[in-house]
């Protein structure tokens, strides 16, 4: 249809055709009425316009048709969006007006009907007015009469006005949905690529898209009508441009649709259906995502499959890169190198003399919104995005260019003026044709985004070829990924988009991503997706690199950091070969006293990433222990130095702050020994800056001439990362690190004093690794002498964190003390001042009555640690009030603050047992009936709350079970509480919690099996732990559990203990079971603990032998006597001869491997049972003779084969472990 463009609105592109009547000669005064409405003040003439209207009639005749008329083209003659004209115009004023109008205007009068649905638009638009459910019944109810009765050459208003009123309403609409996007809806008419109006069909499109718009908390359109809209979307975007149909008026309902789609994804997370095609959906993302760019021809297929084929998307060589750039594909990297210094001349020259390199570009409009927009094609126009100089630089940066993929990816939009083919010099309908294009290709990214948020990771996964570039090939075009745009498009947003999708696809992907691998050789035959994902790796670190390089705007630049600091924290690098970080850690150096405040910013984040991932990395340790940069003249403005020098942080051009604290005017003094980052961070932080920044400075700047407050936190967050990481670098600045905690603490930034409780926290954190070390290691050698860290806490203890924890006034500051003071190294604490000993003690008890949850949380934790330390744990008093306080935040109604508690209560536990062992029956005897009974029913009551609580509360009543003296277990009061505790861990060894809870709750029986004191054997609930246990050892599919439960079967020291000799088989039975297949398992990772897990039923049937009575020879004879003997017998010689079931179980951390001994003392503890049988005979009757030479039999030939193996070896019990244990004999 041919027809022109004229603008009704900043964001609303409209066809009129010459089919169309026109409107009254009173619209030709709307744009001189603009003007001259900006030289009014207030909201007089709105109210002027609204009361005459309100006082109208609809029985007054044409005088009345007349007076509306005007009235009407004064109201729309105003710019409300102006400051000076939407003061004091309250919403109710709007809806009454409108709905008012809408009474007043019948749909016979066509003209008048175009007029109220424009100022429907313009007003809700411009004064961003929310109606109420009255007004937009009324006014719903009467566009989509309007839709029925009136002209269609008026639906493309009609529809403009019906899409301000649904945008975000769409579940409110519920009465009219049927007629709008129900079966022949006229929404779905219109929007069908079978209308031929094009711009009845993007209205439509447009108030579709709108519909599907869900806001946060409220609910979203149906999913029926939700997939009609999905259809029509996908069905616009599949169909190609009409023939008839101007390029911009097209590039407009393809913004529609996208948006719609990104709408669409926003309400509710992907559901795979026939309808909805996600490789469909892709496949057109990434068309669009090219749509229109310089330089680029897609062909993409209708579908994209999880394993694209490289037919699917070509790239014209010839289009792709101008020919007089071949012969640089063949010069020299030095002659390249030339290349780009001169280039970077020429556009520094061009900038000097008023000109751009690029032309208009999308800079030169207002930023169309990621979030939710009214008007339909996009903003208006707006300022030019100033360009960045490009930076002198002395040393030339050689990057890790692939062979033939340097040039490809040299960015268009950095090249002269004269290459660019984005420039226009006329500025005409093709700079505004390349903005609408650019637009769709923005639209296209911010719908990939909601793809990425909306589906499955491991679903988008499949498709991370098609987006994310691999290693290029020698000779081959590269392929069309999102680093493509980053580097090649023309408009900033556009690659800044690219940027964000790009981050978000490896936020979150570290499992994903730590399958890559290619520090081993490589393969000749084949290439295993390991080494594809690697080399795609590191094609991201070098594509990513060169968009840093060559990106000028302050905006993308910022995105370009972001998105490397996101790759940084998911890569795997101690699987890939060294030397990516190095190339990044040079040149990002500089960034961080770049102009803008916020690539500032991100440069430091970055940094934080670099010093955390899988720290620590060799690599990253020689990078931080090189010299710092060198001094020299400084750049302004806002140009990057390739050249990373840092001398605007030199201490000697810095006059010290005298209004400083003395504690930390020390600061500035760093040791010159430490790293250069700790020092750049420091000096950060407390000292002031010379050159000037850019406006944006202004908003976060504290402290008169002190950086930002975002950059003096995220130096501070890299401080902490840095101390975590790489302590040892750090500990040389101890006490300066201290020092500027203490500064930070004094401020009156609630955020810069909670980051500095964070550093003192690492730093309290890394000292206790290092004691904890291994005595004969490096880490433990290069410690932090103790005297250094009592001066440490002695001085922090001394400073104003005391004001952080008493400051109720900022809870999280409270919080973050509290785990500050958990961090005090126990032997440091125990030479600290009584009085501060006991100011530590007394602030952690008090706090735990606070009102806040984190508080309270944060000091019952620190409480449990504190009851760990050994200067404290024999302290009965203390240990009573800790309990106390314990036991009363268990009842909190917060999870997070019962599950701290919990935990601290296993430690408190913990230390029962510890001086049970140690201090002796004074210790027991002091602890009061009282305070037992209290812990042992809360524990109980604790055991049935969330896992997180349960796991620990378990763990509590296995310790005190434990700790019971059998004087208290006789004791009336002792009885029922014990019954209780009994069943509540039988009922979770057998309950359907995570394995973790049932792993502990086993672990705690056996724990409760160790006191000689409890009715083991005799009482009601005995049976049904066993039952319980050998339940666990022969089905549970977690090996660890069964480990925890085989070694509880195993702790009874007598006969007596395992109940009758029902009881004994029901034991003996499940454990001989579960040795036999205890190769047997669904779960992979499960092999790992297999070892553990045998050596564990071996060693408790072994212990069953050792103890069992002539009545219990039967069930034991008749066991070994069938087809299982020979796999048994297999399993006990290699227990009982494998040296390396040692060195495995310290493979095994922590107690999953179970008590194991040496093969001496294994084979020592086999002659004492076959001595024990021996003994028997002469008691055995004629009918248990036969069991009892089974049994004898059975253990002489184990004994034998472990002789045969022992011979062999010629001086030890050693075999060589095989996966079939039969092959021993």
């Amino acid at each position: 249809m041919a027809g022109r463009v004229s603008s009704l609105d900043s964001g609303w592109c409209s066809v009129s055709g010459g089919d169309r009547p026109p409107l009254h000669s009173d619209t030709q005064r709307f744009g001189s009425g603009a003007e001259l409405a900006s030289l009014q003040g207030g909201d007089e003439p709105f109210r002027r316009c609204s009361a005459k209207l309100r006082g109208l009639s609809g029985s007054g005749g044409a005088a009345v048709k007349t007076e509306l008329n005007l009235l009407l083209d004064e109201l729309l003659s105003h710019n409300y969006s102006s400051q000076l004209n939407n003061h004091h115009i309250p919403a109710q004023d709007v809806c009454m007006l409108l709905v008012h109008a809408s009474r007043l205007v019948p749909h016979s009068q066509e003209h008048l009907v175009i007029k109220l649905c424009q100022l429907i638009h313009q007003l809700l638009n411009q004064l961003q007015v929310i109606v109420d459910e009255q007004t937009l019944d009324t006014l719903v109810s009467y566009c989509t009469r309007a839709l029925r009765v009136c002209s269609s050459w008026t639906h493309s208003e009609i529809l403009l006005a019906l899409s301000s009123l649904v945008y975000g309403n769409g579940p409110r609409c519920q009465r009219h949905l049927p007629e709008l996007l129900g079966q022949n809806g006229v929404l779905l008419n219109y929007g069908d690529p079978s209308q031929s109006d094009i711009e009845l069909r993007r209205s439509a499109v447009h108030c579709m898209a709108n519909l599907c718009l869900g806001v946060p908390g409220h609910p979203y359109l149906e999913e029926s009508y939700r997939g009609a809209c999905y259809r029509i979307f996908l069905k616009t975007l599949q169909s190609p441009k009409p023939s008839n149909v101007e390029d911009m008026v097209f590039c407009t309902l393809l913004q529609s649709s996208l948006k719609g789609m990104q709408y669409f994804l926003n309400g509710a997370k992907w559901k795979a259906s026939p309808d909805q095609d996600l490789g469909s959906l892709l496949a057109l993302l990434k068309k669009y995502m090219f749509h229109g760019l310089p330089g680029i021809n897609v062909e993409m297929p209708q579908v994209l499959y999880p394993a694209p084929l490289p037919q699917y998307e070509t790239v014209p060589a010839a289009k792709a890169e101008p020919a007089q750039d071949t012969p640089t594909q063949r010069k020299t990297p030095a002659s390249q190198q030339n290349k780009k210094r001169k280039s970077r001349g020429k556009g520094k020259k061009a900038r000097a003399e008023g000109k751009t390199d690029g032309g208009p570009e999308e800079g030169d409009d207002e930023e169309p919104s990621t979030g939710p927009v009214r008007s339909g094609g996009g903003g208006g126009a707006g300022r030019g995005e100033g360009r960045i100089g490009w930076p002198q630089t002395s040393t030339p940066f050689a990057l890790p260019l692939q062979p033939g993929a340097g040039p490809q990816l040299y960015p268009c939009w950095k090249k002269g003026s004269s290459d660019s083919e984005f420039s226009d010099p006329e500025g005409g309908m093709q700079s505004k044709l390349r903005l609408y294009q650019a637009r769709v290709r923005q639209s296209a990214l911010q719908c990939f985004l909601a793809v990425v948020k909306s589906v499955e990771k491991r679903v988008l996964y499949g498709y991370w070829s098609s987006f994310i570039p691999d290693a290029p090939g020698i000779g081959s075009p590269p392929s069309l990924t999102l680093l493509t745009i980053a580097l090649k498009d023309p408009s900033p947003k556009v690659r800044a988009g690219s940027l964000q999708v790009l981050s978000a696809l490896l936020e979150g992907s570290r499992q994903f991503l730590s399958a890559a691998e290619d520090t081993s050789a490589p393969r000749q035959a084949f290439t295993p997706f390991s080494a594809t994902l690697a080399a795609s790796l590191r094609e991201l670190h070098r594509c990513l690199l060169l968009a840093l390089l060559a990106e000028s705007s302050s905006q993308t630049l910022t995105q370009v950091i972001k998105c490397l600091a996101h790759l940084v924290s998911n890569v795997p690098y101690n699987r890939l070969r060294p030397g990516l970080l190095s190339p990044l850690w040079k040149q990002i150096r500089p960034y961080v006293r770049h102009r803008d405040v916020n690539v500032r910013v991100s440069s430091l984040t970055l940094f934080g990433a670099l010093v955390s991932a899988q720290a620590p990395l060799p690599e990253v340790q020689l990078l931080l222990q090189q010299p710092g940069p060198s001094t020299g003249p400084g750049v302004s403005g806002g140009a990057t130095p390739q050249e990373p020098s840092l001398n605007w942080r030199q201490p000697g051009r810095r006059e010290r702050d005298t209004n400083l604290p003395s504690l930390g005017a020390s600061v500035e003094v760093v040791l010159e020994a430490s790293c250069w980052l700790l020092q750049l961070c420091v000096a950060l932080v407390t000292q002031p800056r010379e050159e000037p920044y850019s406006d944006s400075d202004a908003a976060g700047s504290t402290g008169g001439a002190l950086e930002p407050s975002p950059v003096r936190l995220e130096a501070l967050q890299v401080l902490a990362h840095l101390v975590k990481g790489y302590f040892p670098l750090a500990q040389t600045s101890l006490l300066e690190l201290a020092q500027l905690s203490a500064r930070c603490l004094s401020e009156q930034d609630p955020s810069v004093q909670l980051h500095g409780a964070k550093l003192l926290e690492e730093l309290g954190t890394g000292i206790i690794q290092q004691y904890r070390a291994d005595a004969h290691s490096v880490e433990s050698a290069s410690a932090v002498p103790l005297c250094q860290v009592v001066q440490f806490w002695s001085e922090v203890l001394t400073g104003p964190l005391i004001g952080a924890l008493q400051n109720d006034q900022h809870p999280t500051l409270q919080t973050s003390a509290c785990d500050t003071l958990s961090s005090i190294l126990p032997q440091a604490f125990s030479q600290l001042p009584d009085k501060t000993q006991v100011f530590c003690i007394t602030v952690l008890l008090g706090l735990t009555y606070s009102e806040n949850s984190l508080v309270k949380a944060a000091a019952v934790r620190a409480l449990g640690v504190y009851i760990l330390f050994p200067c404290l744990r024999e302290d009965v008093m203390f240990v009573a009030d800790t309990a106390n306080a314990i036991l009363t935040v268990l009842d909190d109604r917060s999870p997070n603050v019962r599950a701290k508690a919990a935990w601290s209560l296993g430690n408190l536990t913990d230390t029962l047992i510890v001086n049970m062992e140690s201090v002796g029956l004074e210790f027991q005897e002091e602890v009061s009936d009282m305070l037992l009974l209290k812990m042992l029913r809360t524990a109980t009551q604790a055991s049935g709350d969330k896992d997180r609580v349960k796991s620990n509360a378990v763990r509590a009543l296995g310790n005190l079970l434990h700790f019971l003296q059998p004087a208290r277990l006789g004791k009336p009061a002792f009885e029922q509480p014990l019954e209780q505790a009994m069943r509540a861990l039988i009922d979770t060894v057998r309950g359907d919690a995570t394995m973790k809870v049932r792993w502990n709750a086993c672990y705690a029986l056996g724990n409760a099996f160790r006191n000689p004191g409890l009715p083991l054997g005799t009482a009601s609930w005995s049976k049904e732990a066993y039952s319980a246990l050998s339940s666990v050892v022969t089905s549970c599919k977690n090996f660890k559990v069964r480990i925890k439960s085989a070694a509880a079967l195993s702790v009874p020291t007598t006969r007596d203990h395992y109940g009758d000799t029902q009881q004994f088989a029901e034991v003996w039975c499940a454990l001989a079971q579960a040795l036999e297949h205890s190769e047997e398992t669904e779960d992979f990772l499960e092999y790992r603990y297999c070892a553990s897990l045998r050596a564990e039923l071996c060693h408790a049937l072994l212990h069953l032998l050792s103890l069992c009575q002539l009545d219990d020879l039967a069930t034991v004879g008749t066991s070994l006597n069938c087809q299982s003997k020979s796999a048994l017998q297999g399993f006990l010689v290699h227990y009982l001869s494998d040296m390396a079931l040692v060195s495995r179980h310290d493979d095994v951390s922590g107690e999953d491997a179970g008590d194991q001994m040496e093969p001496r003392d294994r084979l020592k503890e086999l002659d004492q049972t076959l001595s024990r049988l021996k003994e028997l005979e002469a008691e055995v009757r004629a009918d248990s003779k036969s069991d009892l030479d089974t049994v004898k039999r059975f253990l002489e030939d184990v004994a034998k084969s472990c002789e045969t193996i022992k011979a062999s070896d010629g001086l030890d019990v050693k075999v060589t472990h095989t996966s079939s244990p039969q092959k021993l004999l």
